[in-house]
């Protein structure tokens, strides 16, 4: 089954962290671009970071020194770790893949949300 999987969200105080982890099936995971989107209520989707097959990384400006995109090949597993979270990190997160000459994602998974809240 053509798959992806996330876990980890929930609720953090302010200044936590959490790790989300991406697991992915059906798809050949070393190959592909993975990628964290998140939405928050009443505003527009927005991508936070995504990791080429390389490991080569980009982020949002709004998450850069805060939060770090790795991948386990051997595993399927991409995971986002967070630090320092602030209220408006409060967002349903969506981990997505796209193939080598893929522009959008390929493949979405179904979410999870976090919310940051003292």
């Amino acid at each position: 089954q053509v798959q992806l999987v996330e876990s980890g969200g929930g609720l953090v105080q302010p200044g936590g962290s959490l790790r989300l982890s991406c697991t992915a099936s059906g798809i050949v995971f070393r190959v592909a671009k993975i990628g964290w989107y998140r939405q928050a209520p009443g505003k527009e989707r927005e991508l936070v970071a995504e990791i080429s097959s390389g490991g080569i990384t980009t982020y949002a400006e709004s998450v850069k020194g805060r939060f770090t995109l790795s991948r386990d090949n051997g595993k399927n597993t991409a995971y986002l770790q967070m630090n320092g979270m602030k209220p408006e990190d409060t967002a349903v997160y969506y981990c997505t893949s796209r193939g080598p000459l893929s522009i959008r994602p390929d493949l979405w998974g179904q979410g999870t949300q976090v919310t940051v809240s003292s």
